[in-house]
């Protein structure tokens, strides 16, 4: 089977300092992974180099089957990133940016109606400018683009960052749906309980470096374990 993330060796630079310093990595379609580690370990950058917007400077990536020292545009159509950032055109509505990213995915209007309701954006939000919007409302906008790409793998930096109850219950709805349908989900998030129910295989990052947790939460990252490594 084909590794939804396969790395070997692979350095990412962030100036002259390595953020990532030489990480093997294999996750299989299917998969959820969660990066665990403290601030400023690599996880964000780990994302970022899996959505293709990061170089390497050395060793080699596959995401999805495409080469990331050759084909970083190609990795970009099939994943979506949830950063820090929301991706927001601010003199856009949000009903507009949401439907941006539909028409760039090939979905529908019933998509994007779909994902407006689903993360409660339907109706006077829909309408409202990104630029308007508070921190939760943007919040759960950049997630309405998300789920309307239907992307193979997800890449979720602190998901629940901003939320109130009810939307971070959404968000944990959503992950579970998208792992359930076959989609690949890679998230970093300091608050485990709430994803203990997906079973994730835990990876430890630490200063650049990661490896497969002796605690693997739940029966599927001991399934998985056969099949994946991280660490120097």
């Amino acid at each position: 089977m084909e590794s939804a993330v396969r790395l070997r060796a692979a350095v990412t630079l962030l100036g002259r300092f390595p953020a990532l310093a030489g990480v093997d990595l294999d996750i299989v379609p299917g998969e959820v992974v969660l990066l665990k580690g403290p601030n400023g370990a690599g996880k964000t950058t780990l994302l970022r180099l899996c959505a293709g917007l990061c170089p390497l400077a050395s060793g080699q990536g596959w995401v999805l089957g495409h080469d990331l020292g050759e084909e970083r545009r190609m990795v970009r159509r099939r994943v979506a990133l949830l950063g820090h950032r929301t991706g927001l055109y601010d003199d856009l509505t949000v009903a507009e940016n949401v439907g941006f990213w539909a028409r760039a995915a090939g979905a529908s209007h019933q998509d994007v109606d779909e994902a407006l309701e689903r993360l409660s954006l339907a109706g006077r939000l829909a309408d409202t400018r990104a630029g308007r919007l508070s921190a939760g409302q943007r919040r759960r906008a950049s997630i309405a683009s998300l789920v309307v790409r239907r992307p193979e793998l997800w890449l979720l930096d602190e998901p629940h960052a901003g939320l109130d109850q009810q939307s971070r219950d959404t968000v944990d709805a959503l992950v579970r749906g998208a792992a359930a349908a076959g989609a690949t989900v890679v998230l970093a998030t300091h608050e485990l309980e709430r994803i203990r129910v997906l079973e994730p295989r835990v990876v430890s990052v630490v200063s650049g470096m990661a490896h497969v947790d002796s605690d693997v939460v739940g029966s599927q990252g001991d399934a998985a374990r056969h099949g994946g490594r991280l660490g120097p």
